[in-house]
């Protein structure tokens, strides 16, 4: 059975010299599809120029909450009516490198609040899911998602500190989606928090070029260890491979259903 990368930067620079390369092994080893995520507007050409190159690859319009200093809506009004341009995000709340200075910090948390909640609004005018990015800041992010009625439009927490606290959002048209981090030798909380998240809303990622799952840490990740995620949660699931893929696709294409592979 296929699986889908729902999150991989494959703007990113460290792919620039062999891009194809990397598009058609992981398509040699099944995967079946791979969604590059928005995180700067700079990147958004090169995401459109992939996406229109390989039926197989769509893209986000997005800004990830390090790049905030960069968002500007008209930019991503451009990009999110390209029909491979599937959803918005990655946006969301990131408190792991806030300013010492505590002026300066909660300066930042604002900016990355009113700039979530645009992009939330944003993703509910032109009726795509989101991509949420959820690190040292589960709560605020679960309130923000909550009081902005996100669940109409729906999306994926594609990094969520693998917070128990955040799974109630599941039944707000919420997915799960877990990468390499899974294959860790210190991601005791994620493994034992992924029986917890309901099946239905589980689905797999790689995050590349970083996170790379064992045994290749250290390497560049790419999409074609998605294998090597689902492999791993079939172990902690105790499902067959081939079931965490099917299942997994499937929740794929209920969420981003414009994900339309010609096999």
């Amino acid at each position: 059975m296929p699986i889908i990368d729902t999150h991989c930067h494959l703007d990113n620079i460290q792919y620039q010299d062999d891009v194809d390369t990397v598009i058609q092994t992981a398509l040699n080893e099944g995967i079946e599809a791979i969604l590059i995520p928005g995180a700067d507007p700079k990147d958004l050409p090169r995401a459109k120029m992939l996406a229109e190159k390989y039926p197989e690859v769509y893209f986000a319009a997005g800004v990830h909450p390090y790049d905030c200093e960069n968002y500007d809506l008209d930019i991503l009004k451009t990009y999110i009516t390209h029909p491979k341009c599937i959803a918005v995000g990655e946006c969301g709340l990131d408190y792991f490198r806030l300013p010492e200075d505590e002026i300066e910090k909660a300066e930042n948390i604002a900016l990355q609040k009113k700039i979530f909640i645009d992009q939330i609004n944003f993703a509910k005018d032109v009726k795509k899911p989101l991509i949420v990015h959820i690190r040292d800041a589960s709560d605020d992010s679960k309130t923000i998602l909550m009081q902005h009625n996100a669940k109409e439009v729906g999306g994926v927490l594609h990094c969520f500190n693998a917070s128990e606290h955040l799974l109630p959002l599941s039944e707000h048209n919420f997915y799960f989606s877990v990468g390499g981090v899974i294959t860790f030798k210190n991601a005791k909380k994620l493994v034992d928090i992924l029986p917890k998240i309901p099946l239905n809303k589980l689905i797999v990622e790689t995050d590349g070029p970083y996170l790379t799952p064992h045994p290749f840490r250290g390497t560049r990740n790419e999409p074609k260890y998605t294998n090597n995620v689902v492999t791993k949660i079939s172990e902690i699931l105790s499902m067959s491979k081939s079931e965490v893929s099917k299942l997994t696709t499937e929740n794929a294409k209920k969420l981003f259903k414009e994900f339309d592979i010609k096999n």
